[in-house]
């Protein structure tokens, strides 16, 4: 089983893609098949971004709920992987 996570950031936001490609990179380590990793633009989808509660870009949700509200660092994003990870199996 696997998680989804989703980035959701605007184009041509700097501080998104700085802090997106460490993240990106995190979830690549646990393969696709344990992480899947999309990246929303929130312009294209701002219905669904407002239905998760999601004020302002950059912000992740996991499996539909938002879980950060603006990127988190490294270590607390893969903590917080591991932990949901491990409770599916």
């Amino acid at each position: 089983m696997s998680i989804l996570v989703e980035v959701f950031s605007t184009p041509g936001c700097g501080k998104c893609a700085r802090a997106r490609d460490p993240l990106k990179s995190v979830a690549g380590k646990f393969g696709h098949d344990k992480v899947i990793w999309r990246e929303v633009n929130i312009l294209e989808e701002m219905d669904y971004a407002v239905a998760l509660g999601i004020m302002s870009p950059p912000a992740i949700a996991i499996d539909g709920q938002l879980v950060f509200s603006a990127l988190p660092g490294v270590d607390r994003f893969r903590r917080e992987l591991i932990r949901r990870l491990g409770r599916r199996g």
